[in-house]
């Protein structure tokens, strides 16, 4: 990946998750090489399980019921 990279978007960020998923780097060399903190990174991360976990659901939940979801089993925390 570009070391360079000014923007994050949503297709760059599916690429270093897919890295870090498939083990090619870590959070911890991927936050030093781009200049992210590793929260960040992770937060990436557990949103792409997230979004891959509903996308092999039988009967995927719509965007909103993804959020109304994840605001109960918040407010359940």
């Amino acid at each position: 990946m570009d070391d360079s990279i000014k923007r994050w978007t949503a297709k760059r960020k599916t690429a270093l998750v897919i890295e870090i998923i498939q083990g090619k780097t870590t959070v911890a060399e991927a936050s030093r090489s781009f200049d992210l903190t590793p929260s960040e990174i992770e937060v990436w991360v557990e949103d792409a399980k997230r979004g891959m976990e509903n996308s092999l659901r039988a009967n995927p939940l719509d965007i909103c019921e993804q959020y109304e979801k994840q605001l109960k089993d918040l407010q359940e925390a």
